[in-house]
């Protein structure tokens, strides 16, 4: 067995940001993560369909400003912004205290190029019953015309109704796990099937990070 360490985690504070940043005592730490966690699944369970990729949180005293990255921002927004005040009035719900919540919506200009939507789209495409090979390898073209200078897909389960579990990937181009400061994206889905649950997972390569602080906004 191989050492699998999250692309996303390894590379944290190093050329990524982070994707919560706030400060608190011991008395609040555990309580912030758990309301973090509660704002994420909230949103991305809700407003699955509007291709979000990410969602970053940022607090201060008396404040949380919720970042929401979408291939679709304008579905998220709604006519003239009622979509952004529905999401504010929930997230007030799971957040304590009276924090005032703000929420920004960026747009993901390339899709095609960011792991978690290749991802999900490679898992929409296994439940609607399409061949695993085709859906991978068309997911996998549409990155590198989109600039990506390498691109992995695994996919592990029950593919295409097989009695026993494996699993499949393929590849294209260079993906250096290892070096860090290699701008790899990675992106999990699952794809829930009549056969079971499917797993998808995807590493974009987007070229090398060199001198840039993630503290200092340098990689978003």
């Amino acid at each position: 067995m191989g050492q699998k360490v999250d692309p996303n985690g390894l590379r944290t504070g190093v050329i990524k940001a982070w994707n919560s940043k706030w400060y608190a005592d011991k008395a609040h730490f555990a309580d912030n993560i758990v309301e973090d966690n509660k704002v994420r699944k909230f949103i991305k369970k809700k407003y699955y369909d509007t291709a979000i990729s990410k969602i970053t949180i940022e607090r201060a005293a008396d404040k949380l400003v919720v970042g929401i990255y979408t291939a679709r921002p304008a579905v998220l927004i709604g006519k003239q912004g009622a979509g952004v005040e529905e999401i504010k009035k929930e997230v007030e719900k799971l957040v304590s205290g009276d924090k005032k919540v703000s929420i920004n919506i960026m747009e993901v200009k390339h899709p095609d190029a960011d792991a978690q939507l290749v991802a999900e789209n490679i898992a929409k495409q296994l439940e609607g019953r399409a061949s695993f090979r085709r859906a991978m390898k068309q997911a996998m073209s549409k990155a590198m015309k989109a600039g990506a200078k390498g691109v992995k897909t695994m996919v592990s389960g029950r593919l295409d109704g097989a009695e026993i579990a494996r699993c499949e990937q393929y590849r294209e181009g260079s993906i250096p796990l290892q070096t860090i400061r290699a701008d790899i994206d990675y992106g999990v889905a699952t794809a829930n099937t009549t056969f079971g649950a499917i797993g998808v997972k995807c590493w974009i390569y987007k070229g090398e990070i060199l001198g840039k602080n993630p503290l200092e906004g340098g990689n978003q």
